[in-house]
């Protein structure tokens, strides 16, 4: 009976070793592919920060004009007011004069 449980025992030892390796092995296989895909990923976002460089300056260029449009803005609103109350005032006179004639 002894030797039973100690083949058992040494059995059950085989197993867990076995299902440990089996798992490992699993484990390091997943994380071979995950390395691979970030390999590729940090490819990608390098070749994406290359393409990219040359936008910083174009949008300070960009910024600089449209601040200046935005200076001159205020101006064509009030001539575009000054341009509506005319021409409002222009139908206005024009109804009138058909109206009496």
């Amino acid at each position: 009976m002894r030797g039973f449980l100690i083949f058992a025992t040494v059995v059950e030892i085989a197993l867990v070793v076995a299902a440990l390796t089996y798992y490992l092995v699993r484990i390091a296989q997943s994380l071979s592919r995950t390395s691979a895909l970030l390999a590729k990923v940090t490819f990608g976002v390098r070749a994406i920060e290359t393409q990219c460089e040359q936008i910083g300056p174009s949008v300070v260029r960009i910024n600089g004009q449209l601040a200046v449009i935005a200076g001159a803005l205020d101006g064509v609103a009030t001539l575009a007011e000054g341009a509506a109350d005319a021409a409002e005032g222009g139908t206005t006179r024009t109804r009138t004069r058909r109206s009496r004639g």
